[in-house]
């Protein structure tokens, strides 16, 4: 054995073990959840950073999926109303975004770098600042306490705009040119010929808009008043303000609150080295 690799085994001993120790610092938190799912209220109280559930119970696991007498938390209709509208605000900003930004990124009209000022003007602001407004409007729309009123407002974003523009402007004019001289129109030079050479681009902000919609917690809280519209973030914020009884309900929410970041963790890990390569694309673009 060479002299570098005996100095290099020490310092790998040493940089896996700092890996490892923060693997479990991470991961310490998620494996305290799931512990504190399986525990009784009491439990769950008086041995909060336990990992053994003393006694073991299944109680909350059954309660979140409706297999108790006791009363049951409407857990999948959560899981289906954040479904379907983060499924849906998805599709919208994947296609309005790129649209939007191969407008901004290729045609010419009057006024497009002033539109696109204002749309990146757009990400210094607040989103808290546009509560109150894009109240308004939904009671003005009448579409308030709706599933549109929950979709529409936030189906396009100026981030989503901004990073398909980017990935846009890295497309060689020639391939457009010789879609247009083949007699292709914008739109189909768009579809058939530019969002293939962009994939990357595009698969970074489906994750984006899917995580985002699916976490979208301020919004939603203002657009809805009625239960039936409940998301799993406005759910489980009102099962932590004690909708179901006075109890603390620990293992309860400890249980929803981890089924609910399981379709983010399994979206991330499916398209991890797409996401991973596209991110990689876009920072060496730009």
């Amino acid at each position: 054995m060479s002299v570098a690799r005996r100095s290099a085994r020490p310092r790998q001993i040493v940089v896996y073990t700092l890996l490892g120790l923060f693997a479990v610092i991470y991961l310490g938190p998620s494996l305290i959840q799931l512990a504190t799912s399986f525990k009784t209220d009491t439990d769950a109280s008086n041995h909060a950073l336990s990992l053994i559930p003393d006694p073991f119970s299944a109680a909350a696991w059954k309660r979140i999926f409706g297999l108790s007498s006791d009363s049951s938390v409407p857990f999948l209709h959560w899981l289906g109303n954040s479904a379907f509208v983060a499924v849906t605000i998805t599709l919208g900003r994947v296609f309005l975004d790129s649209l939007a930004a191969y407008a901004v990124a290729r045609l010419t009209f009057p006024g497009r770098k002033l539109i696109f000022a204002l749309v990146v003007g757009t990400l210094a602001v607040p989103s808290v600042v546009l509560l109150i407004p894009r109240f308004l409007v939904l009671k003005e729309f009448g579409i308030f306490n709706s599933y549109a009123g929950m979709i529409l407002p936030i189906a396009a974003d100026a981030g989503g705009i901004f990073i398909m523009r980017q990935y846009f402007l890295q497309v060689p004019v020639a391939l457009e040119e010789s879609a247009r001289i083949d007699g292709a129109s914008v739109f189909r030079t768009y579809r058939s010929v530019v969002l293939p050479v962009v994939r990357p681009g595009l698969i970074t902000l489906t994750i984006l808009s899917f995580q985002s919609s699916w976490n979208e917690f301020s919004f939603f809280l203002i657009a809805t008043v009625d239960p039936k519209y409940y998301t799993l973030t406005t759910g489980l914020a009102n099962l932590s303000n004690g909708s179901l009884g006075q109890a603390t309900q620990y293992p309860l929410k400890m249980g929803a609150a981890l089924l609910a970041t399981i379709p983010i963790a399994a979206l991330f890990f499916i398209f991890q080295k797409r996401f991973t390569r596209g991110q990689m694309s876009g920072a060496v673009k730009g």
